[in-house]
């Protein structure tokens, strides 16, 4: 299975591969591009169920909402006046 998550760890770890390279350096520097990935795919993952529960809120929430009608209104103001 193809995962490009993947891919790119692997092609940064491929980029710095040099005779005197810092092993620590690098393997930081991968973990700290990896949990920027997986942060950004929570954050908007986070926005995303936001959305959705914004949008079920708004539906169950419009049925409790009656039309006004201002004919109505005009006509009970006028009974009482009488």
């Amino acid at each position: 299975m193809h995962d490009p998550f993947e891919e790119s760890l692997r092609d940064l770890l491929k980029a710095s591969s040099s005779p005197a390279r810092d092993d620590d350096a690098c393997l930081n520097r991968v973990l700290k591009t990896a949990n920027r990935q997986v942060g950004a795919g929570d954050l908007f993952g986070l926005m995303g169920h936001w959305a959705r529960a914004l949008m079920i809120a708004l539906n169950n929430g419009s049925s409790h909402v009656a039309p006004v009608s201002r004919r109505r209104a005009s006509a009970r103001s006028s009974d009482k006046a009488q």
